[in-house]
């Protein structure tokens, strides 16, 4: 499989939930970003954006510029410390507890077949999933220079479409055995759904 680096993106508010550590809430008796992190436990280079807990010794954290900047932010703030070598990253939001390393892989192999910039998951209806997603870096970094100098310099505040609008996606319906990986957790509820998936 090609080798591939891992942005894990844990600085949001959670602001239906109370402005929780979302990401450290467990499911399943583990933090939803260490179970985001073992999907990717074999990307190298991890980042963790955002607020870290005890996590791996091989996991950078880094913060988006400014805290609470929002995803673009927080994907300018991986991308930066990725070495120059790296073609692929999984983009991924820090809340899917039901993420494997199966569903990881097939995006991957998507990806490496095909001449788009990045694949996504996308959910029962067919939202996309932008953020359980792989991704060209080359044509991800022009995209955020280009969404940066739009917005006057700096990506704070910007929406994840944004960023992604310009770009080629395929998106790929889970169909592997098992609860959907791209599930993530907004609210309480999903958080119990996604416990009662794991038992």
């Amino acid at each position: 499989m090609e080798s591939y680096a891992a942005v894990v993106l844990a600085g949001g508010a959670a602001r239906r939930m109370g402005g929780v550590d979302k990401p450290g809430l467990p499911v399943g008796g583990r933090p939803m970003r260490d179970r985001v992190l073992d999907a990717v436990s074999d990307a190298v280079p991890r980042i963790l954006v955002g607020p870290a807990g005890a996590v791996p010794s091989d996991v950078r954290v880094t913060r988006e510029d400014p805290p609470g900047g929002g995803p673009v932010a927080g994907t300018a703030a991986g991308l930066a410390l990725l070495p120059a070598d790296v073609a692929t990253v999984a983009l991924l939001a820090a809340d899917l507890p039901l993420l494997t390393r199966a569903a990881v892989g097939e995006l991957l192999g998507e990806l490496a077949g095909s001449p788009v910039d990045g694949v996504c998951h996308v959910d029962d209806e067919g939202r996309r999933q932008t953020l359980c997603g792989v991704w060209r870096v080359a044509p991800l970094r022009a995209a955020l220079a280009g969404l940066t100098a739009r917005r006057g310099g700096t990506p704070d505040g910007a929406p994840i479409r944004e960023l992604l609008a310009g770009l080629t996606v395929r998106d790929v319906p889970w169909v592997g055995s098992g609860p959907p990986p791209w599930f993530d957790c907004d609210t309480d509820l999903d958080v119990r759904r996604a416990e009662e998936w794991t038992r």
